[in-house]
């Protein structure tokens, strides 16, 4: 089991940038591919990134490709998400997820393909 736990949130100006950590327990953090979501108020949990188990391989949802990158560092059981050139359209809570095992496409894109979650840490973008 893995807990997770998020920060780096607060608030920003539009055109500004954010970087948002989330640290995990346990010692097989390198086993889990790790996934990033977020939800505005009155929609639905959304897929943001997505990194494979040594970091290597990652996807992104088109609304932030070019502009997020999200990391790893195994040695820290440790993930990011750089923010870049933020939009107010990217205000919402920003989750961290985590599947051990598991696949960073397909059923990694979305919310069903995680099983651990952090509580979340709130970005709010002003225009």
């Amino acid at each position: 089991q893995v807990q997770l736990v998020e920060s780096g949130g607060g608030l920003v100006q539009a055109g500004g940038s954010l970087t948002l950590s989330c640290a995990a327990s346990g010692r097989t953090f390198s086993s889990y591919t790790m996934g990033w979501f977020r939800q505005a108020p009155g929609k639905e949990r959304e897929f943001v990134a997505t990194i494979s188990w040594g970091g290597s391989s990652r996807n992104y949802a088109d609304s932030v490709e070019g502009r997020f990158t999200i990391s790893r560092d195994n040695s820290k059981n440790t993930v990011y998400l750089q923010m870049n050139s933020l939009t107010p359209e990217d205000t919402a809570a920003y989750y961290c997820a985590a599947k051990f095992g598991g696949l960073w496409y397909g059923p990694g894109l979305s919310v069903k393909g995680y099983d651990y979650w952090g509580q979340g840490t709130q970005v709010t973008v002003s225009s």
